[in-house]
């Protein structure tokens, strides 16, 4: 069954304006599959996957450029970053003999950021539009609208969802091969993804070694999804030193295995937490790698609010990023008197304030902290508590919504 995505009418618009597009993301979320039901009957395919092809690009890329000529889709290009210099040789050249037909010559995709956007950078500046693709999200399995989320902007039927099937979603996870996959398959397909991800990504992409230890540090980070980042426990935890915590982090968050939610900087920052929040990108492969044997066990287990949490601030971010918003203006609050605010959105004219709660009945002293922000001269807007309720309500004697976990 193939779902449609929402990234569609961005891509096609990106393709129109810039001579090259790159759509990157981790594996498995249906790049490949995406552009390839896009394309054009003339558009080439060619995936660097494919080690002979990779070997003709790297031994003689100008001959690969030649032979795979545009329109023409390029899988994988972290393996063959070089090419970048010839594809922008391709791309002045048609800019300056056909300016006309110098748009959407290259569909590129990209399973890893970390070798890719400094040859990106200079090599195709101002030549190429980039894109996130992630897991598929609620609006697209539902078919509604989607939008960037704030309370404000809601679209879909006003009927939430059980707890339980909550949980039921965020223990499968988003990738395309788990939505309809039975438990035992969903297993397979994490410790599939997993071994591959490891060994042809980071023993291949990056200067990491000692795999092992970097599991350990994977499995650390998902066992702190929805917390502060804490790099002496992480360091403690996977028996490396804290440059090196640095560094696999960055590996991390570059490939979307973890996004990090920065806090906001207001003017009283000698009062505001720095450290920023961790959260695993995908709470299936969270609750894989933490061991939770059933979407039962884990909403009922120690880790079920920073689940909860963790699915919703995944939720949200792709609906920045379907909306073609690399960067979300998305932030959290916390100060040293341990008040905190889960999410601030940030418009024109001021900041949305945001709570996740498990529970079905949120009550007003569940944004008691909001009142913390305004003390402090934050010009809030509508703010909302993301739950398990059944319907939109507003919460009595505030300017904040109640909003079923579904339509976010």
């Amino acid at each position: 069954m193939f779902i449609e995505r929402q990234l569609k009418e961005i891509i096609r618009q990106g393709s129109k304006f810039f001579p090259a597009i790159l759509l990157t993301g981790p594996r498995q979320v249906g790049k490949t599959t995406f552009l390839r039901k896009m394309a054009e009957p003339e558009r080439k395919y060619v995936t660097l996957d494919d080690a002979s092809v990779r070997l003709l690009a790297q031994e003689d890329p100008k001959a690969f450029i030649e032979k795979f000529s545009p329109p023409v889709l390029i899988d994988e290009i972290q393996y063959v970053p070089e090419l970048l210099n010839y594809i922008k040789i391709i791309i002045d050249e048609k800019r300056f003999n056909e300016p006309e037909n110098a748009k959407g010559l290259y569909w590129l995709t990209g399973s890893q950021r970390f070798p890719l956007m400094k040859g990106v950078a200079e090599s195709l500046a101002g030549r190429i539009g980039i894109f996130e693709m992630s897991g598929l999200s609620q609006s697209e399995l539902e078919i509604r609208p989607n939008v960037p989320f704030t309370p404000e902007r809601l679209f879909g039927s006003e009927s939430g969802i059980s707890c339980g099937e909550v949980f039921k979603r965020i223990w499968t996870g988003s990738y395309p091969e788990v939505i309809n996959a039975m438990p035992q398959e969903r297993d397979f397909f994490y410790s599939s993804y997993i071994a591959t991800y490891l060994e042809r990504d980071i023993r291949n992409l990056t200067k990491v070694h000692d795999l092992d230890k970097f599991y350990k540090f994977l499995c650390s980070c998902a066992a702190r999804t929805g917390q502060l980042l804490n790099n002496a426990e992480l360091a403690r935890d996977a028996g490396i030193d804290s440059k090196t915590v640095q560094s696999w982090l960055s590996i991390l968050t570059s490939s979307r295995i973890l996004y990090l939610l920065q806090p906001y900087a207001g003017s009283l920052t000698s009062r505001l937490v720095k450290s920023p929040k961790l959260y695993m990108l995908d709470t299936g492969l969270c609750s894989y790698l933490t061991r939770w044997p059933s979407p039962e066990t884990l909403e009922v287990g120690a880790m079920s609010g920073e689940f909860f949490e963790t699915w919703c601030i995944s939720e949200i971010l792709k609906s920045y990023w379907n909306a073609g918003i690399n960067e979300p203006p998305l932030f959290f609050f916390r100060n040293k008197d341990q008040k905190e605010v889960d999410l601030l959105i940030e418009a024109e004219d001021g900041f949305y304030p945001v709570e996740f709660k498990k529970s079905s009945t949120p009550k007003v002293d569940d944004v008691k902290h909001f009142s913390t922000l305004e003390r402090q001269n934050v010009k809030l807007k509508k703010g909302a508590v993301v739950c398990c309720c059944s319907e939109i309500m507003p919460l009595p004697n505030k300017n904040v919504l109640c909003i079923p976990v579904n339509l976010i």
